[in-house]
């Protein structure tokens, strides 16, 4: 089989590796990240996916990047996707899947990122991947939303109601027993603010004083572990006020969060988990953030964690991915192409 001659100028093959990081904004994570690539020879752009485009005309591959020219970076790193409509945002993670299926290694790569921004479908995924987590409902019905409420209040327990996609602990709320008017059961508050999807988990009561953990995988290794303790009421996110504190990382804490993050096929995840209170050697995992923030875990943590981060990327995910491609038949042109590293 044969290929069309390359569109653009050869390239230096002993030219340092070329990495785009995504991010709707750049600052201290950013920073970090090219700092980190940049002592490791590799050069870092920051690119916002809104920028990206796909253009059929656009040789050899159909994909444009700012700052890339005909060409595609080595490796993708994801940092942030900004919201949008459903359009945007589903083209912006359609960026990410081309650029896969053009053998770009891509950081987390878009289907990892689709399944943790869902709520619902991580909770699936959890429980299907017998990882211990908090009982949790999804739907569309708010009158079935209404009895879930009802039969966890009757047990004595509460549900937190949460938006099917968000982060930092905002528009939490937490419904059902034990309220400030015993006895009273609240009705479950309109579902407009949460796009008529009803998200529910059962709430977990994480000690006094308030405490639940981060830990950060890469790679399929647990590297580092906080305890994130106070903040606004029950919400213990540091974006929430949470005061950061070193925390051990023991086996159970350390196997479930690694076990939590290959559920979902992350290569790097921030894993949110709160003791179980049945069982001190069983922690639950509450959620999976595919594009972590790790500003608060670094305060606390021994480790660089932008340099295990790109070490990670540079020396494993890079390398499998060009070791699958060459070991594969499949030798389509954008493939060929993506591990000669220039893309035509």
């Amino acid at each position: 089989m044969s290929f069309p001659a390359p569109c653009a100028e050869p390239v230096d093959p002993q030219a340092p590796l070329r990495i785009a990081i995504m991010s709707d904004e750049t600052g201290w994570h950013t920073g970090r990240l090219k700092k980190a690539f940049r002592a490791r020879g590799a050069q870092a752009r920051c690119i916002d996916l809104a920028d990206c485009r796909i253009d059929t005309t656009w040789e050899p591959h159909g994909l444009v990047l700012p700052g890339f020219g005909r060409t595609l970076p080595d490796a993708v790193f994801v940092r942030g996707i900004a919201g949008g409509t459903f359009e945007q945002v589903t083209l912006r993670l359609g960026i990410l899947h081309a650029l896969r299926e053009s053998g770009v290694p891509v950081y987390n790569d878009a289907r990892a990122i689709e399944r943790s921004v869902d709520k619902s479908m991580t909770s699936f995924l959890l429980h299907r991947n017998g990882v211990p987590t908090p009982a949790t409902w999804a739907g569309e019905s708010a009158a079935f939303a209404q009895r879930v409420l009802m039969r966890e209040a009757a047990a004595g327990r509460q549900v937190v109601l949460k938006p099917l996609f968000g982060s930092q602990g905002h528009g939490l709320k937490r419904l059902g027993a034990g309220g400030a008017h015993p006895g009273a059961l609240a009705p479950l508050p309109s579902l407009k603010a949460y796009r008529q999807v009803a998200y529910l988990q059962r709430y977990i009561e994480g000690g006094r004083p308030g405490f639940d953990w981060r830990v950060l995988v890469i790679g399929g290794r647990a590297v580092a572990a906080m305890r994130r303790v106070g903040g606004k009421g029950w919400i213990h996110n540091f974006a929430q006020g949470a005061a950061c504190e070193a925390a051990e990382l023991d086996l159970p804490l350390a196997q479930t969060a690694v076990r939590a993050t290959e559920a979902l096929g992350l290569d790097y995840a921030g894993v949110d988990l709160i003791p179980d209170p049945h069982d001190a050697a069983r922690p639950l995992v509450l959620e999976v953030n595919g594009v972590a923030a790790w500003r608060g875990l670094q305060s606390v943590a021994s480790i660089d964690i932008a340099a295990a981060l790109a070490d990670d990327l540079l020396l494993r995910k890079l390398p499998a991915q060009r070791r699958a491609v060459g070991e594969s038949g499949e030798t389509r042109e954008a493939a060929v192409v993506a591990l000669h590293r220039r893309h035509g």
